[in-house]
């Protein structure tokens, strides 16, 4: 009997041994798809502190950096992330785009390919084919050249194909169309040409369909039945002369520049979600519907740079939520409507080069426009203008008399219209694009798959854990039971407290005390949005926590939970004491590009945005390799707890609270150039005084010559920057601070300038320091 129970005992043991051997070597990726990896590195060149990289790597386990994320299932790569944002791409002589899809072929599970900004040259394989499993492809940024291969068609799983910013040549193939879960197609800034495949009225699931930036042309296909679609994009081509066949929920419609000339049609009206619209800079003729003013979404309308006509009355009604208007260069009659006039708001209209009886901008004769209205309301075959309703139609027939009339009108007008436009285009304020309100699982997919994933960074999957609910012991014992010694910070909303997860993770934990009983499920709008707020330039959330009333169980307390960053700010390597750390003229840049996206992400990373954050350069932090995060903005459960605090605004009206929030972006932006002002200077910026005086410093030095621009600048970095840099961030920065809202630039412009600015500096440092390694290498 006890060799019996010895022998089964014995049994049991050698079945758990191999139990556990078996799930031990499991930990491991295949041969192959390890070999892929190291392959892939070798053939980018990956940064040095990778260079360790073997065979013999546990990849799904390893720690994610700013260049590499991998992520894994049951053991199978099934994501890859590679961002060229924090280091510099040199590709080995004979690089070949042949051979890196080869390899990433050996990754048989892989759902998410990542390739942005890796500076990839050459043309798109064929063997993207071979990649079936394919859910998501982001190859931004880099220099693909030639056309797409008509092997796309092969991926029947793909849901979001991002090719923006490359050198993609030809026609869009018609197999795109057989993509039948495909949500988000965006081939932005690259020299497509020839017209767009009439397969895209197939794809049914499209949500954002954008392909500015390109030499489309052409007819544009019938999308009436895309009843998914909510962002058609399609500025800066030669499409037309139709104008498109929409769908009626559409969110954002742009054609700007582009070769539309007949007229609008009335089905617009009907577009009752549309929040902007932009049809300027095109050739539309007829008259032009004043409804589109009252549809009841719309805040950004521009039909500038048109021949749209019609008679515009007073009592038009508009949209509450219309913030921007640019009705300039058409032959527009009658009265400015009073809900677009200046005095009604801080709405921003423009309306020149028309034949209004408003003179507050510039206006043709009546007789002008009553001419041009006749050109396009005649029929060559009756010889009648129209009357009735005053709908106006043009064949192609009347193409002669219309171009007589043009011609008669005379070249000064042509130059005076596009020479007002140039002043105004750089005045017209940017939109925020808020998509229509779907279920809130596809919403987040929607956007972290295609609004944000050419930048990787943004999914919040470098470094930062996935978001969670934590339980209240958890973080008692992180805290040592909320210990005063681990307080790190305080405010009227709440203590910090530092804290140590049992996994070793280091966090931050900010303890906030509800103001009303309220229950769980009345924050769970606010926790949700903050749970999106993951990005590479904020400081991210990773969780939340609950403490409750026993009485009723309403929330007492709520504790959210954030990655930890050493508490070491800009400022004090900018203009702090310590000048062995002063930050070089290119890490200054750098911190500023990293700041302006983290304002984006703010903006434009979660829907609704979070504006007005109060940013200052004591609330940016550096982490361990020097990158900037902004470690205090607007958190929407903060709001909400104010609100419930002091109840509803004392204003009284919606319409005062619509108007107090025209400008939200523009606030964050003349903070941003505050910041900019010290990063300048090197001196510190704390009073309005401060910013005034230092403010007409950097005017009066750019109309000066180089030298004495670089005497007001921070000593530490004078002899470092370039001319052309510097007078970049110079202009930028007086921009920022205008005292008018409306001219400072959009948030995209900010990110552009840096950039530009940056790109400036580049040839100066080579120019200056040879092969060698710049003071401003990051």
């Amino acid at each position: 009997m006890g060799i019996a129970k010895t022998v089964q005992g014995s049994c049991w043991l050698l079945v758990f041994m191999l139990f556990f051997l078996f799930n031990l070597s499991d930990e491991f990726l295949e041969p192959s798809q390890s070999e892929a990896i190291v392959k892939i590195k070798q053939l980018l060149n990956f940064p040095q502190d990778l260079s360790s990289w073997s065979d013999n790597t546990d990849f799904c386990n390893s720690e994610p950096n700013t260049a590499l994320t991998l992520m894994c299932y049951e053991d199978n790569i099934t994501q890859l992330h590679i961002s060229g944002y924090n280091w510099f791409p040199n590709l080995p002589q004979g690089f070949s785009t042949d051979t890196l899809f080869s390899n990433l072929a050996l990754l048989p599970n892989l759902k998410v390919l990542s390739l942005v900004s890796l500076g990839l040259r050459g043309t798109l394989p064929k063997k993207i084919g071979f990649l079936s499993s394919l859910e998501i492809i982001n190859i931004s940024s880099n220099f693909f050249y030639g056309e797409i291969p008509g092997e796309i068609s092969y991926l029947k799983s793909l849901q979001t194909l991002i090719l923006d910013d490359n050198k993609f040549t030809g026609q869009v193939p018609e197999g795109v169309g057989l993509l039948h879960s495909l949500s988000v197609l965006s081939f932005k800034n690259n020299s497509f040409s020839g017209s767009l495949p009439n397969s895209l009225s197939n794809l049914q699931t499209l949500r954002i369909l954008s392909i500015s930036g390109n030499n489309f042309s052409g007819v544009v296909p019938n999308l009436h039945n895309l009843s998914n679609l909510q962002v058609l994009d399609l500025e800066s081509n030669n499409l037309g002369p139709n104008f498109p066949n929409i769908p009626t929920k559409l969110v954002s419609l742009v054609l700007r520049k582009n070769k539309f000339s007949l007229g609008v049609p009335k089905e617009l009206s009907s577009c009752y979600q549309l929040k902007k619209l932009d049809i300027s800079s095109n050739e539309l003729v007829g008259p032009f519907s004043p409804t589109i003013l009252s549809l009841p979404s719309l805040s950004y309308l521009d039909i500038s740079g048109n021949k749209l006509t019609g008679k515009l009355l007073k009592n038009v009604t508009c949209s509450q939520d219309l913030s921007f208007v640019n009705l300039s260069s058409n032959y527009l009659t009658g009265e400015l409507p009073d809900c677009l006039h200046p005095s009604s708001g801080s709405k921003i209209v423009l309306f020149s080069g028309n034949c209004l009886s408003n003179k507050e901008q510039w206006q043709h004769p009546y007789s002008f426009c009553h001419n041009e209205a006749l050109a396009v309301s005649i029929e060559p075959h009756k010889g009648k203008v129209k009357g009735g309703n005053g709908k106006a139609v043009l064949a192609s027939s009347m193409v002669g008399g219309f171009v007589g009339v043009v011609a008669i009108v005379g070249l000064a007008f042509v130059v005076v219209r596009r020479e007002y436009a140039k002043q105004k285009a750089s005045k017209a304020p940017q939109t925020r694009l808020i998509l229509e309100k779907v279920s809130p699982a596809h919403t987040l997919k929607l956007l972290n798959d295609a609004r944000y994933i050419s930048e990787t960074r943004k999914l919040g999957l470098l470094g930062a854990p996935p978001y969670r609910t934590f339980v209240l012991d958890e973080l008692r014992e992180a805290t040592n039971n909320f210990d005063i010694s681990n307080l790190i910070g305080a405010s009227s909303s709440g203590q910090i407290y530092k804290g140590r997860l049992t996994d070793g993770t280091v966090v931050a934990i900010k303890s906030i005390k509800m103001r009303k009983r309220h229950s769980v499920q009345s924050y769970t709008h606010q926790l949700g949005r903050i749970s999106k707020i993951r990005y590479c330039h904020l400081v991210s959330t990773i969780g939340h926590c609950f403490e409750c009333y026993q009485d009723d169980s309403s929330v007492s307390r709520i504790c959210l939970v954030f990655e930890f960053v050493p508490n070491v700010t800009l400022r004090g390597v900018i203009s702090g004491a310590n000048s062995a750390q002063k930050f070089t003229w290119t890490q200054r840049m750098s911190a500023a590009i990293g700041i302006a996206k983290g304002i984006q992400f703010l903006h434009t990373g979660i829907v609704p945005g979070i504006f007005s954050n109060q940013l200052k350069i004591t609330d940016v932090l550096l982490d361990q390799n020097f990158h900037v995060k902004i470690s205090k903005y607007n958190l929407p459960l903060l709001i909400e707890n104010k609100k419930m605090d002091t109840g509803p605004s004392s204003s009284g009206s919606k319409g005062n609270d619509g108007q107090r929030l025209k400008y939200e972006e523009k606030d964050d932006v003349y903070d941003f150039g505050v910041i900019l002002l010290e990063i300048i200077s090197g001196r510190t910026i704390d009073t309005k005084n401060d910013i005034d005086v230092s403010k007409d410093i950097l005017i009066v030095s750019l109309t000066a010559d180089e030298i004495a621009r670089r005497n007001i600048i921070d000593p530490a970095v004078r002899k470092e920057c370039s001319d052309s840099s510097l007078r970049t961030l110079m202009e930028l920065c007086i921009k920022c601070l205008s005292d008018e809202p409306s001219q400072r630039p959009s948030v995209e412009d900010l990110i552009w300038n840096l950039q530009f600015a940056a790109q400036v500096q580049d040839p100066w440092n080579r120019d200056t320091y040879g092969n060698q390694e710049s003071p401003g290498h990051v």
